[in-house]
């Protein structure tokens, strides 16, 4: 194993280009298969493109934010500490891979935004204690755990399904998460993924002679040097915690308020909400605060300016009518026994080009379903089947990625030969659960 994820590294690191690019090459693709595969003209396939261009912008603010914030978060003075004395209990590698795997799991399938940023602030922290351990691994490990999030709590489609009036009810209904989310082959696929991963990670660790790690001291957040308050209405206002209090108490009403009205609800702009309030809170003063702030907005740079690319190959691919032919080539070679799991690989196909749980459902769900109709196959599980290959190729798809390799202060090809083997490993195990449950 050891000599397969060397090589696979090797392969990666000389020939997975930059996220941008990688973005740029899927875009000449899309458009290339859209005039193909579909009677869409050139012209038309730009109009789809450029129609489709900010079709990401309210999320992709919601990404930098989740990023910005979780950074801020993160760099503050008591947070550091928590993170500083679970780390330094950790002394070995190997230990340190598991954990973090663990971690990032059990994070991401409570909220895959809320796991995405403190995997890799918890991974990060850990390499500054543990000597030894592959940087690389460690960080692949901590996104890894993003792999269960469509079937856990804040699954897109299982949650789209079970809300009144969703798009698609007039044909399958509303579906609860007790037939998606709780039911038997999902809970063995997040089970199974949830106490093997972890140690399908530490096994892939490499030799100690090629270990890349990192060196301390570039993890270091460079401090910030705050003056004395000077005698002014500005300045005192800047140092002064009495606006953070009054914030913090306006922001901490409204989470009590909305957990006790609506339940454990985590949605995106919630987890931003607790990550802000939080932050400002712990930093103390606005001054700290904004300062974290200015820091960690470097890190969204390529979220930024990648998402919109995204959103327009997604606009091509619906638009088009390019992801319904894709979706069909799987449909045609099923029948009833293996028609979730070619719905799963279609779906991890689709994920290439639409990278949206929510878009990707959209897309596929009026195919799918209504193939489901015609070999009389569970319209739910469909919705699963769909909702495990959104999830599963997010492991060699740098959109995801972008958060955990901005704050680990990576590339994507440094860790993709590891999530390649994380694809394979739990690509088993999910089409057993979709074959024999």
């Amino acid at each position: 194993m050891k000599m397969l994820t060397k090589i696979s590294n090797t392969i990666m690191e000389r020939y997975l280009p930059d996220p941008y690019i990688f973005v740029a090459i899927l875009t000449v693709l899309v458009f290339l298969l859209g005039v193909i595969l579909t009677p869409s003209s050139p012209m038309e396939m730009v109009v789809f493109w450029g129609d489709g261009f900010w079709g990401l912008l309210s999320f992709t603010m919601q990404m930098v934010i989740v990023l910005a914030a979780g950074h801020v978060l993160a760099n503050s003075p008591v947070f550091k500490k928590f993170l500083f004395s679970i780390a330094s209990r950790i002394n070995r590698p190997s230990s340190a891979i598991i954990i973090v795997s663990f971690v990032s799991l059990a994070a991401c399938w409570i909220n895959w935004g809320f796991g995405l940023v403190i995997g890799a602030l918890f991974a990060k922290e850990i390499a500054r204690h543990v000597k030894k351990v592959d940087y690389r691994l460690l960080i692949a490990s901590s996104y890894s755990g993003f792999i269960i999030w469509h079937g856990g709590l804040a699954g897109s489609i299982p949650l789209s399904v079970a809300t009144e009036g969703h798009p698609f009810a007039g044909i399958m209904g509303v579906v609860p998460t007790t037939d998606t989310i709780f039911t038997p082959y999902n809970l063995f696929i997040v089970i199974a993924i949830g106490f093997t991963l972890p140690f399908f990670n530490r096994w892939m660790m490499p030799k100690e002679e090629d270990v890349v790690e990192v060196d301390p001291a570039l993890l270091v957040e460079e401090e910030q040097k705050f003056l004395p308050a000077e005698k002014t209405f500005a300045s005192w206002t800047e140092k002064s915690s009495l606006l953070t209090i009054l914030i913090g108490l306006i922001g901490l009403s409204y989470l009590i308020h909305h957990f006790a009205t609506k339940g454990f609800v985590l949605d995106l702009n919630i987890v931003n909400t607790i990550f802000i309030i939080l932050g400002i809170i712990l930093h103390g003063t606005p001054e700290r605060f904004l300062a974290a702030a200015q820091a960690a907005i470097k890190t969204t740079a390529g979220i930024v300016f990648q998402f919109p690319f995204y959103a327009g190959i997604m606009g091509m691919m619906t638009v088009s009518g390019l992801a319904g032919v894709l979706s069909e080539w799987f449909i045609n070679i099923s029948n009833d026994f293996t028609f979730y799991l070619f719905t799963f690989f279609s779906a991890g196909l689709v994920n290439f080009f639409v990278p949206s749980g929510g878009g990707q459902w959209a897309v596929q769900a009026p195919i799918m379903l209504d193939a489901a109709q015609s070999l009389g196959a569970d319209y739910a599980k469909t919705a699963m089947a769909i909702a495990w290959g959104d999830a599963w190729t997010n492991m060699i798809q740098p959109f995801w990625a972008l958060p955990a390799l901005a704050i680990a202060g990576l590339k994507a090809k440094d860790i993709m030969g590891f999530c390649l083997f994380v694809l394979l490993f739990t690509g088993v195990i999910i089409s057993i659960g979709f074959l024999f449950f």
